[in-house]
């Protein structure tokens, strides 16, 4: 069974390293040459178009960066799949635009999982991720060794949609923390404390998290290049979160506090650096200088 991945970006080509080294037959492709090149020195097939990829695998993977890519992947799919694939699509997208591709790829004899990941780029390289699957449950299973070639755990969460939903939730956490963490990172260093000392001390009490762990030595370094996941693309993935909110009528008070960070990182031209590059805002505005 060749599995295909389209999208081999920060995220979709450490994916593909990982189901290569676990013997699994690989296709892909990416809008940029240098991600094609990098998939076939890996082992895998670099395919010349996304409709090659899926005339040719039977589970599609694809981790895109917007919706416009999206609508271009399911279309090529939808006129070039055979029936019977399956398609997980992995990325943070709006629900209602996953569910309009899932009907019209069910015309073609095609089924669309809704499968986003927990997890960064960085983690990804380690196979630590969590997929959220929802959608029909026979598809989820087929494409159970497939999520185990690259994620140490995957979430089987019923209907098409609640894997997004899920998302969401989480990614919400993620916002808060991620800036929560440079918030204390700041107060720290301002205050005198060595930042090594903030990461290894934090790291091992009550105040830690997931997001500190990853986070907060970048932070300490002051390092936000390769990023594991660009504030650009971020920012993306949190104007879906707002959206969804809305249209449930829930306030999000501590997340609606992150934006504006978020927005500064992107003013100071950070906007292709690491999530972890929102401690440089606040130590803007803290009037922190860090020693060379």
């Amino acid at each position: 069974m060749k599995t295909g991945i389209i999208g081999v970006g920060i995220m979709g080509s450490a994916i593909a390293r990982n189901l290569i080294a676990a013997g699994l037959p690989m296709i892909g492709f990416d809008i940029a040459p240098q991600r094609r090149s990098e998939l076939a020195a890996m082992g895998g097939e670099a395919a010349p178009s996304a409709a090659a990829v899926a005339a040719g695998a039977e589970i599609i993977l694809t981790s895109l960066p917007s919706i416009v890519a999206f609508d271009e992947t399911a279309a090529a799919i939808r006129a070039n799949g055979a029936k019977g694939t399956v398609v997980a699509e992995l990325s943070t997208l709006p629900i209602e635009v996953k569910e309009r591709h899932r009907t019209a790829l069910a015309e073609a004899g095609i089924t669309l999982l809704d499968c986003p990941l927990s997890g960064t780029g960085a983690q990804a390289v380690t196979r630590d991720l969590v997929v959220y699957a929802s959608g029909e449950r026979a598809a989820f299973e087929r494409c159970a060794k497939v999520f185990a070639g690259f994620a140490r755990l995957s979430h089987y969460l019923g209907a098409f949609g609640n894997g997004s939903r899920m998302k969401f939730v989480a990614n919400l956490l993620v916002a808060i923390h991620n800036v929560a963490t440079a918030e204390a990172m700041v107060l720290g260093i301002k205050a005198g404390l060595a930042p090594e000392d903030i990461v290894k001390v934090i790291a091992s009490g009550a105040g830690a998290s997931r997001v500190f762990e990853l986070r907060a030595p970048l932070m300490a370094r002051g390092e936000y290049r390769p990023p594991s996941m660009k504030i650009d693309i971020w920012q993306k993935d949190m104007a879906v979160i707002g959206d969804f909110a809305r249209s449930l009528g829930v306030a999000l008070p501590l997340f609606t506090a992150t934006v504006p960070i978020y927005n500064g990182a992107v003013g100071m031209g950070l906007g292709n650096d690491d999530t972890a590059a929102v401690c440089a805002v606040l130590e803007a505005m803290a009037g922190v200088e860090r020693k060379p």
